[in-house]
């Protein structure tokens, strides 16, 4: 986790600090927008997006041949907690600084189309693979929206939620329970 730290959390985290501590942009996603919508949002998109995460992983595991999971429920919630700081920090970047900002300069759609466009092929450059990676379209299109359509100022607050939620359904906590319960096929 540590070169994922230095390669990409810091820099994402710098780049959205920079442009929102020089420049302060509304449509950065900072503000808490309609907030009884975003927390509505966070709290039935999370828990959908981790049992749909994690059914979609079972499934790609099966064409694969193999899973990733961890190797205990410390190292599931470890993990779970490494994902509570990256979900937010992705979106941040993907949705705050990348939709956001082609949003306010072109327009919401090719805001919307080129932010989740980066947000599931900067996955490929973790070296997933091709199935994985555009699995991360599942989660990309529907946060990207959210991001785009709730009521209220853009707001990351939302999206940031569902978006712990997914990744902990696809990665760590949602393998490990699917080898728990023998969810395997």
């Amino acid at each position: 986790m540590a070169p994922d730290i230095v390669m990409r959390l810091v820099p994402f985290t710098g780049a959205f600090a920079l442009v929102a501590i020089v420049w302060h942009p509304g449509w950065l996603g900072l503000s808490a927008g309609n907030l009884g919508s975003q927390l509505a949002f966070g709290a039935a998109a999370a828990p959908v997006l981790f049992v749909a995460a994690m059914l979609v992983q079972r499934w790609l595991a099966h064409r694969r041949g193999a899973l990733s999971v961890p190797a205990g429920a410390g190292d599931a919630w470890f993990q779970a907690g490494f994902y509570l700081v990256n979900g937010p920090v992705e979106e941040a970047f993907f949705r705050g600084l990348i939709q956001g900002g082609v949003s306010a300069l072109v327009n919401p759609l090719v805001g919307f189309v080129v932010g989740t466009a980066a947000y599931v092929l900067y996955h490929r450059l973790g070296g997933w693979t091709w199935s994985d990676t555009l699995a991360t379209a599942l989660v990309g299109v529907p946060l990207g929206l959210a991001f785009w359509l709730l009521p209220g100022a853009p707001s990351l607050l939302g999206v940031s939620i569902a978006h712990v939620g997914a990744t902990c359904g696809f990665l760590g906590p949602g393998p490990y329970l699917l080898k728990k319960f023998r969810l395997l096929r």
